[in-house]
């Protein structure tokens, strides 16, 4: 066995698939979204100056996340959901790692001036999954019932690893402490620590590189501390030599984010103009 993420995903494929579909939304042929086309982003800009009730508007990239799998988790059977959450959520973030590197890098070629290097707008993406996964996330587009459902979905599901871990014998009572829940069922605290634990995975998974298109690639900033010896830069494949997560924007506020995001995009269009 193995507990690399990317080889996990390869052999348990086409089980993930079948049981929950591909996290990927499609077009009306069966195809992927071309998730920068022109006609896409030209959609998206029609729209987003009508978001005006309060809500944040989700940048262009967060429109077709590829997390569709989560909708269609298992809750019944709230044990094996539990079980099946880092490999759903690894799921999630290895296709959305994939479609940005098939679709990102032809929009860099129209718009080669864009400040958003590949591991950065995987970062991005790489933090809008935590935010799901936490409980976190602005975004209101799409169906209000699914996302709902969703959100209902992984409650059930952190309230099961709630009820597990505060019955240990062994740090019971501090862990009631830690994780007593006062927000209805949210479990945030216990949320927050599953990703802390979980997301060196989760960004293994978001930069498996089968096809070698992050060969060389670095994050636009240095973060790691392969040396101790100071920030030093990523050399390959968005990731730290010594195998750290280059970024934290997983802890940055996601509308600040997603505000940086729309002054690229604004920037980057009024250069185009």
């Amino acid at each position: 066995s193995t507990n690399d993420p990317c080889q996990l995903i390869e052999d348990k494929g086409d089980e993930l698939l079948g049981a929950h579909g591909d996290p990927c939304k499609k077009d009306g042929t069966g195809k992927d979204v071309d998730r920068f086309s022109d006609k896409q982003q030209a959609e998206y800009d029609n729209k987003k100056m009508k978001c005006s009730n309060g809500d944040a508007c989700a940048p262009f990239r967060r429109l077709h996340l590829c997390n569709k799998n989560f909708q269609n988790i298992n809750n019944d059977d709230s044990s094996k959901a539990k079980h099946d959450l880092l490999a759903e959520v690894c799921l999630a973030a290895k296709y959305e790692g994939e479609s940005i590197k098939t679709h990102h890098p032809q929009h860099q070629v129209t718009y080669s001036d864009s400040a958003a290097e590949l591991c950065t707008v995987l970062a991005r993406s790489f933090a809008d999954i935590g935010d799901i996964v936490r409980g976190r996330d602005l975004y209101r587009g799409g169906n209000n019932k699914r996302r709902q459902q969703l959100d209902d979905k992984l409650k059930k599901i952190f309230g099961k690893i709630h009820d597990e871990v505060t019955r240990r014998k062994q740090n019971g009572q501090a862990l009631q402490a830690r994780y007593q829940d006062e927000n209805g069922g949210n479990f945030f605290q216990l949320r927050e620590d599953w990703w802390t634990a979980n997301r060196n995975d989760v960004w293994k998974a978001i930069t498996c590189n089968d096809d070698n298109k992050l060969s060389n690639a670095s994050y636009f900033r240095e973060t790691c501390n392969d040396t101790g010896q100071g920030p030093s830069q990523t050399h390959n494949k968005c990731t730290c030599n010594n195998g750290d997560v280059p970024t934290y924007f997983d802890y940055v506020p996601q509308y600040l984010r997603w505000f940086e995001e729309w002054a690229e995009d604004f920037c980057r269009k009024k250069k185009k103009n």
